[in-house]
């Protein structure tokens, strides 16, 4: 079996394999959804391992779905999706992990959705047919709407159904735009293809791009989510189980980027160039608002919800720079937003278990009590701001010179986020780690579990190794960006 079809498969019978255990406990559910991630990630490690750095797609299957309308079940990775499989199956692993004490009601269907969630992912990085790509892109709803509405905090089923309705929204405008692209597309015999490749080889037509691409990018920019359409994440981060939360800023704001790059740049190339100075605006206005906007944060989940408006702004300032340092910077920061953001999400959720309060003025002197903890907070937040040696370091470095090579200004403007980055966070950590324990409830608080530590360290072996050696997951991309870029100058 192709190895990309087996990766969507296998959470979808570890998620059967739960429905068909009426009797199983709480601990054999658990057990099995850990199970099934751990397999996924083997296999999607056997992957990349087996992956060459060409511009062509590999692992390619394509089988006749619905010949009738030109769709297929096509399949494959290149450069630009690789990274996004492997960061979804590890992400699953932690999330799983990260809820084994947190989630005691309705286990068994808590991590059926999370199988189901996880299945519909990778579909979504690796399906080159349009209409394939609509179906994971809706399917991801379901489940996390669910996981949030379910299993959230307070204001969980209105967190829910904004995320829904707005991601929604988006979809019906780009679906339109995919029939209109595919009708465009028919040959003389009025054949239809939803094929991604045989799209491609038909420029569309100028006067349709700037049409098809605004579409596009409305349904991608929700998910991001850009500024100004941003105002479903802070609900929905805050409301969220911390494994949602986790899931929600590592893989599913990357739909929206990886869309970017997988669809609007390669069809419609001259569109892009023209929209590009706007969404490079968008992206700036994101990078300083979302920083500012989390200075003044008193909710530590919060606060990390509003970073990630301004660190996907960098994602987005890179992938239009159109060039291949932004490119390529943003690129391998969605990998680190993911990696960095999820861990911070992690964090908070386990302070969460023992205090059951995310403000920050209940805490001060944590690190007193919580040693263990505190190093690994500190070691995350370093990676979230940029330290040289650090994951985040490398991609915000390439993205600001991509951006300098394309606008001095673009990079003048995206560095006083860096700065920005710097305050909120080393402020949020001095006022709950730092300092003398202000609250009696904070002295008794326990350290991290073998487990917790076990979790955290995994994330931490990828932020050290992308920050001292990154080369492992630069190279992979370099060819894919060079090729996109070609298709767009």
């Amino acid at each position: 079996m192709n190895l990309l079809s087996l990766l969507i498969i296998l959470p979808l019978l570890g998620a059967l394999a739960l429905l068909l255990l009426p009797r199983a406990s709480d601990r054999a559910a658990r057990g099995i959804a850990l199970a099934t991630t751990l397999v996924t990630f083997a296999v999607s490690v056997v992957l990349f391992a087996s992956f060459r750095a060409t511009a062509e797609m590999q692992f390619v299957e394509r089988v006749a779905w619905i010949p009738q309308l030109g769709i297929s079940w096509y399949v494959g990775v290149d450069g630009l999706s690789i990274l996004l499989v492997m960061l979804t199956t590890f992400l699953m692993i932690i999330a799983i992990g990260g809820s084994w004490n947190g989630i005691t009601e309705r286990v068994k269907e808590y991590h059926i959705l999370f199988l189901l969630l996880e299945a519909a992912l990778i579909g979504v990085f690796v399906a080159l047919d349009l209409f394939l790509f609509y179906v994971f892109w809706e399917f991801t709803l379901i489940p996390m709407a669910f996981l949030i509405g379910i299993w959230g905090h307070g204001r969980r089923v209105y967190a829910a159904i904004k995320f829904i309705l707005f991601t929604m929204l988006g979809s019906t405008l780009m679906l339109v735009a995919m029939l209109v692209l595919v009708f465009a597309n028919r040959d003389a015999t009025g054949a239809l293809t939803f094929a991604l490749s045989d799209l491609l080889k038909t420029p569309v037509p100028l006067a349709l791009q700037p049409i098809l691409f605004a579409a596009f990018a409305l349904a991608f920019a929700i998910k991001v989510p850009m500024f100004p359409f941003h105002t479903w994440l802070p609900d929905a981060h805050v409301e969220a189980p911390t494994a949602g939360s986790v899931i929600l800023a590592g893989v599913l704001l990357k739909m929206g980027t990886y869309g970017f790059i997988r669809f609007n740049l390669p069809l419609f190339p001259e569109a892009a160039r023209s929209f590009a100075p706007i969404l490079v605006v968008l992206a700036l206005i994101g990078i300083i608002y979302g920083a500012l906007v989390s200075i003044v944060q008193k909710d530590i989940k919060s606060l990390v919800a509003f970073s990630s408006v301004s660190h996907l702004g960098f994602v987005m300032l890179g992938l239009f720079a159109l060039n291949a340092q932004g490119m390529s910077g943003g690129i391998l920061q969605m990998v680190n937003h993911g990696l960095s953001t999820g861990a911070l999400f992690l964090l908070v959720g386990m302070l969460y278990e023992r205090r059951h309060t995310r403000l920050i003025a209940d805490f001060g002197g944590v690190a007193k009590v919580m040693p263990i903890y505190a190093a690994f907070f500190l070691l995350v937040m370093f990676s979230s701001v940029g330290l040289p040696g650090l994951n985040g370091f490398v991609g915000e470095f390439l993205i600001l010179v991509g951006a300098f090579r394309a606008n001095v200004w673009y990079a003048a403007f995206a560095a006083t986020g860096v700065v920005l980055s710097a305050i909120y966070l080393l402020w949020m950590y001095q006022r709950a780690m730092a300092g003398p324990i202000t609250r009696e409830e904070n002295r008794t608080l326990k350290d991290l579990s073998p487990r917790e530590i076990a979790l955290l360290a995994a994330l931490a072996v990828f932020i050290i190794w992308i920050g001292v050696y990154p080369r492992t997951f630069l190279d992979p991309i370099q060819t894919s960006v060079a090729n996109l870029l070609g298709m767009i100058n």
